[in-house]
């Protein structure tokens, strides 16, 4: 009675698959695909002439090192991204056309593809801005011939550039010169403001100077020179005063 209990057990575990979260399950009986796709849940089925195929249908990273053309005809080394995921609507197409090792076939196709974009752009376009163009050219090329197989390519990204020394040392000299100029441009357009404002404040003290002068009349000289004998007399220090009756010369006799 335990055994048969035990055998019951087993085959009631054995019947069935449980599909998770980011998969989907079909169910294959004597070698052909049937029924319906099912995204999460369980699945019963016959283990005797049955199984149940899980697919993943989350985000997938396919990494590459892969060398790529240029318009000059150089050979760029980089190390490719690319992110891709099973459309849960066509798993059984997939299946049947690709396979569950459809990896290969995907890198097969970003192969040529990149190559058909890559060789339209040259060596420094993929060190700059637009190596953005360039990564959504092969995306939607490889999207319009894996599509249609159930393959959803979400993005390609080139992760990494390696040009070849001598192209790599002419950009690098090239950013430098450019720094340098824009270094020198500052440099020469903040001394232009150091001169002008220098001559600003030259034109304004020579402006006070002569409105200065201007407002020195004789009587105005006069009146301060009376001041300043004013202040004199208040002073308890003894003073010798010389003058020729315009212009007086004063002599403190403590500092004799």
């Amino acid at each position: 009675m335990r055994l048969v209990v035990l055998f019951v057990l087993v085959v009631f575990v054995s019947s069935c698959a449980i599909v998770r979260p980011g998969e989907v399950g079909v169910k294959q009986r004597m070698g052909q695909l049937e029924g319906d796709t099912k995204e999460s849940g369980s699945i019963w089925f016959n283990p005797l002439n049955s199984q149940v195929i899980k697919v993943s249908t989350q985000t997938e990273n396919l990494e590459l090192t892969i060398t790529l053309p240029s318009k000059e005809g150089l050979s760029i080394t980089s190390q490719i991204s690319i992110l891709y995921q099973v459309n849960p609507k066509k798993v059984t197409e997939v299946i049947e056309d690709l396979g569950l090792n459809f990896e290969p076939i995907i890198a097969n196709i970003f192969r040529s593809a990149s190559a058909d974009v890559c060789a339209q752009y040259s060596a420094k376009d993929m060190h700059s801005g637009m190596r953005d163009d360039i990564e959504t050219a092969i995306a939607e090329r490889m999207g319009s011939i894996l599509g249609e197989k159930g393959i959803l390519i979400e993005e390609v990204l080139l992760k990494s550039i390696q040009l070849p020394q001598a192209l790599a040392m002419s950009i690098e000299q090239k950013l430098q010169a450019e720094q340098d100029a824009m270094r020198m441009k500052f440099i020469l357009d903040r001394e232009k403001l150091e001169a002008e404002r220098k001559l600003i404040e030259a034109r304004g003290t020579r402006d006070a100077q002569k409105i200065l002068a201007e407002g020195l009349t004789k009587s105005i000289l006069e009146f301060k020179s009376i001041e300043a004998f004013i202040e004199l007399a208040k002073s308890q220090n003894s003073k010798v005063i010389i003058t020729d009756g315009k212009t007086p010369y004063l002599l403190n006799n403590n500092d004799k």
